[in-house]
Parts: C-alpha cells; sequence; structure tokens
C-alpha cells in the first residue's frame, strides 16, 4: 500500500513490467497508482520508477555436447553459476540431423523451448506429436515424470533456447503436459526500430507455472532499448548474436549478465539479438540430478 488504499491500474506482467521500450520514455512507462482517501475521492498519482539495475557477476557461456551428438551453449549450469532459482538449466542449442535428443525422462520442472531459426519436432509418450517452428515455444511440464524427444525437424540450422524452470514442491507430483504455440500467435512488436518478442509475459499465450518474464529482442540496425527486472525476480541478459552495452559494460555473444533487480539500459550494435529472462524464486532449494529436478 501506497499512502491509503492503493492498486495498479495497469496489468502486470505475471509479477512485473519488464520493458520499457525506446529509452526516450519518461516515467508514464512505469505505469500509474490510483489512491482513495477516507472521503472517498479518486486521485492518479505516477509510481515511481525502479531503481537502476547493477550488474551483479558477468561470465561467457560454455560449449558442452548434449543428447545425441548435439552442441549447445550452456549458460548455466556450470562453474561460473549453478542456477538461478527459480530456474535451472539455459542452453543456446544449435543442432543439425542426425543430431538431436532421442527419447528421454524428465521429472520436477518444465522444460520451455524459444526457437530462433529452423525447426523441432517433439514427441512424448502423452501421445502429443508438435514440429514449432522458428519464432514458435514448445512447454513441456514434466511434473510427476514422462518421456519426450526433441528432434531438428530441417535440413540446416536449428537454433534455439532452452530453459528449465523449477516447479515448486507443491507441484512436483502434478501431471504432466505439453503445449506447442506456432510463431503467428507469439507476439512480436517493434519500438525504434527494435523488434520485441514477448515469449513469456501479460500478451504471451504461453503458460507456465512460475511467475516470469521472458523477451527476446533483436536490434536489425544499430539502437538502444530499455528493460526492467521487477523487484521480486532474479534475472539476466544473455547475448545470443552481435554486441550490447548493458548498464554501462560491453557484451558480446556468448555473453551473460546476472543483473539485479530494477532498470537496464541496452545499446546494440547492428545485427544484435539478446533475451532478458527473470523469475520469482520459489526460495525452496533445487535438487538437479541430471534429467529430473526433485
Amino acid at each position: 500500500m501506497l499512502g491509503w488504499m492503493a492498486r495498479w491500474t495497469r496489468r502486470e506482467a505475471l509479477g512485473g513490467l519488464s520493458t520499457l521500450g525506446g529509452l526516450g520514455l519518461g516515467c508514464g512507462a512505469f505505469g500509474s497508482l490510483e489512491r482513495q482517501d477516507p472521503e472517498g475521492n479518486r486521485e492518479v498519482a505516477a509510481a515511481a520508477p525502479p531503481p537502476v539495475a547493477a550488474i551483479k557477476r558477468r561470465y561467457a557461456a560454455r560449449w558442452t555436447r548434449d543428447g545425441a551428438g548435439a552442441t549447445v551453449r550452456r549458460i548455466f549450469p556450470g562453474p561460473s553459476m549453478r542456477h538461478l532459482d527459480p530456474f535451472v538449466l539455459l542452453d543456446d542449442f544449435d543442432v543439425r540431423q542426425p543430431a538431436g535428443f532421442p527419447m528421454h525422462p524428465h521429472r520436477g520442472f518444465e522444460a520451455f523451448t524459444y526457437m530462433l531459426e529452423g525447426a523441432f519436432f517433439h514427441r512424448d509418450n502423452l501421445g502429443n506429436e508438435s514440429q514449432i517452428e522458428a519464432g514458435g515455444t514448445q512447454r513441456f511440464t514434466s511434473g510427476s515424470g514422462a518421456w519426450h524427444s526433441e528432434m531438428p525437424a530441417s535440413h540446416g540450422r536449428n537454433r534455439g533456447l532452452q530453459l528449465w524452470i523449477n516447479l515448486p514442491r507443491r507441484l512436483k507430483k502434478m501431471p504432466p503436459d505439453y503445449e506447442g504455440i506456432a510463431a503467428k500467435y507469439m507476439p512480436a512488436t517493434r519500438d525504434g526500430g527494435v523488434q520485441m518478442s514477448e515469449v513469456v509475459g501479460s500478451t504471451s499465450p504461453v503458460i507456465m507455472q512460475t511467475a516470469m518474464g521472458y523477451r527476446v529482442c533483436t536490434f536489425p540496425n544499430k539502437g538502444a532499448y530499455g528493460l526492467v527486472i521487477p523487484a521480486s525476480h532474479q534475472g539476466l541478459i544473455y547475448v545470443m548474436d552481435g554486441e550490447a552495452d548493458v548498464g554501462g559494460a560491453v557484451f558480446s555473444e556468448g555473453d551473460v549478465a546476472i543483473m539485479t533487480p530494477g532498470r537496464i539500459s541496452v545499446e546494440a550494435e547492428a545485427s544484435t539479438r539478446l533475451a532478458l529472462v527473470h523469475g520469482r524464486p520459489h526460495k525452496e532449494g533445487i535438487v538437479h540430478r541430471g534429467p529430473f529436478v526433485d
């Protein structure tokens, strides 16, 4: 509460505002608060902007092999960072046939894939078969346990990001589930020449079991953009392609910035693509054993 009774007049994106858009936006980008005093009079006041985010840690993702001959650039877990609650694993994969991820088991988390190039074919023991192309998503909630395979579906590059999100203990035994969403149903906007894809958030059709936000920003030309990590979340920025100045520090392809909550100023060179991922921690500990998260 601020002062008397207060409530947000803007919808929050599963835990907070994640995008400011062009850096020229004023405090109106942070929404407003509607307040009511004891006499019932209503007034609208601008919400205070979040603090400026700081870089907690920076490191480079490492190349490794996984599945059946697949090469991935692993953001975590690794020597630089084990996990980022509620997130268990984040991979930048680039897989060509015949390599891939044949049938294997999972339990206790959600595996979420966002395709950047090419296509991936999902099959599971629940009876689902689904091919998702660039710009689309696959969400596999393993819950009490299930099997699936993920194989490249085009003869060229098949690149994407796969994120594992821990399930809270109360949901560890939930029934497994799958949903694939094609690119045409995923929201994408342009702001000042920057293309922003809201992968998970208030306008996205993706439903997760954890409060989180996920944005992919593409800079066809040199430009600037503003992002936000909500106060109750942990988050990071990962540079997939190109080079970007994040909060005054330069990051290149494969670099990772673990950020504190708050506003983030990004200035990027042409042909840069980066992801912002943030989520509310479960604070329950992450027990990661290979394909299982108990």
